[in-house]
């Protein structure tokens, strides 16, 4: 996948590789794992249907994988647990391991098998499926044989099910020194009632009222992600989606003193953060693809700073509510997306296992985020070397 993905970023031809992915699929001398690089393709090429349909029939068949690994004798075995689903709603571990030496297996769990008796021979497991909807079987499967899972099993099933959005602020609430708007789930009817009533907001939650971020439930990538100022905005909003459950939050206005939108996303590995990057746009939505990072030198010294300086800067002003973020979310690896507050808390958007955390961006435009991006993986290679080693000592 990082691979391909690498090759999608770059802009270099992939659609040569589905062609010739496509004819051995056709005259039956694709083997399973070459399946699932066509439904890979697929999806980097905006079919995310076929590539679903092509991974769904390669699964029925065959559900476990090897990724290509740096090394001819690998000195640790890591099996991924992961749902059948698109590839965002998975943790991309083959970025972080890609160059490790380590070896990487990856069980597709899906609802059509059990886990396979005897598990696959390895030292350590991790579950990279997500909190989705499409994932939640594969999460009870795991769930239901973790207690006697043979090896360290990180980012326990139980804990990667409290990430979901409306369950994210529960979790965290009542941090000191973090802001994090409740997320509410509600219906059509409900959004209609309460766009001719603005009052009904209160009868969801009671710090709910105009303006709203609204998206439906189970989107991603900012797919239906909109402000509404008031009831006539809700309700067009409303007039332009098919969909029928939708998630609600109060807007925070992030906006620093120059007008821009500064947003973060720290990597939290064995419990210690990380920057990964930091986006600045004149708008409240920014995804880092949106703000024109590789446009602006200023942007990019700005980032440069807030990686170099993290642990004295960023990281420092808000070691305590990260820190305690990391104590309740319990994970042994996730994400969280986040912003500062004109009064200086830390603002948290949303928290999962399975954003993408690269090396892809050129360092001739972005000189800074190698090295950063290496003490990242070396983390989390390190993190699993030791699970492994404290397990082997134990049983020693």
């Amino acid at each position: 996948m990082a691979k391909l993905a690498k090759l999608a970023f770059d802009g270099k031809d992939i659609r040569s590789i589905w062609r010739g992915l496509m004819a051995k699929l056709l005259d039956g001398t694709g083997d399973a794992g070459e399946g699932i690089d066509l439904s890979l393709l697929a999806q980097l090429l905006g079919d995310k249907p076929a590539g679903l349909a092509i991974q769904h029939e390669v699964l029925l068949r065959h559900q476990l994988f090897r990724a290509p690994c740096a090394s001819k004798s690998p000195h640790l075995r890591v099996l991924a647990l992961a749902g059948a689903t698109d590839m965002g709603s998975n943790t991309p571990i083959e970025f972080l391991l890609e160059d490790s030496g380590i070896e990487l297996m990856v069980l597709y769990v899906i609802p059509e098998a059990e886990l396979p008796v005897p598990l696959p021979d390895h030292d350590i497991a991790i579950v990279i499926a997500s909190d989705s909807e499409d994932c939640r079987e594969a999460l009870r499967k795991i769930d239901a044989v973790a207690a006697r899972w043979p090896r360290p099993l990180l980012n326990p099933p139980e804990r990667v099910g409290n990430l979901d959005r409306d369950k994210l602020h529960r979790l965290l609430t009542g941090i000191e020194g973090l802001v994090i708007p409740a997320t509410v789930d509600a219906d059509r009817a409900q959004l209609l009632n309460a766009a001719q009533s603005p009052a009904a907001l209160g009868s969801l939650a009671p710090e709910l009222a105009f303006p709203l971020i609204i998206r439906p439930r189970g989107s991603h990538a900012g797919v239906g992600l909109a402000k509404v100022d008031d009831g006539a905005a809700l309700k067009l909003y409303l007039e332009g989606r098919e969909e029928q459950a939708f998630f609600i939050s109060r807007f925070v206005d992030y906006a620093s003193e120059d007008k821009q939108f500064r947003k973060y996303r720290v990597v939290f590995v064995d419990g210690h953060p990380y920057a990964c990057h930091m986006a600045i746009a004149d708008r409240w939505d920014i995804w880092y693809l949106n703000a024109g990072m590789s446009a602006s030198v200023a942007k990019r010294l700005e980032e440069e700073t807030f990686m170099r300086t993290f642990d004295i800067g960023f990281g420092r002003r808000h070691q305590s509510a990260l820190s305690d973020v990391a104590k309740h979310v319990g994970l042994d690896y996730f994400i969280i997306d986040c912003a500062e507050t004109s009064d200086g808390s830390l603002l948290i958007f949303e928290a999962d296992n399975t954003a993408v955390v690269h090396n892809m961006d050129p360092p001739a435009v972005f000189p800074y985020k190698p090295q950063q991006m290496r003490k990242i993986f070396a983390a989390f290679s390190a993190m699993l070397e030791r699970r492994v080693a404290v397990e082997r000592e134990r049983a020693a």
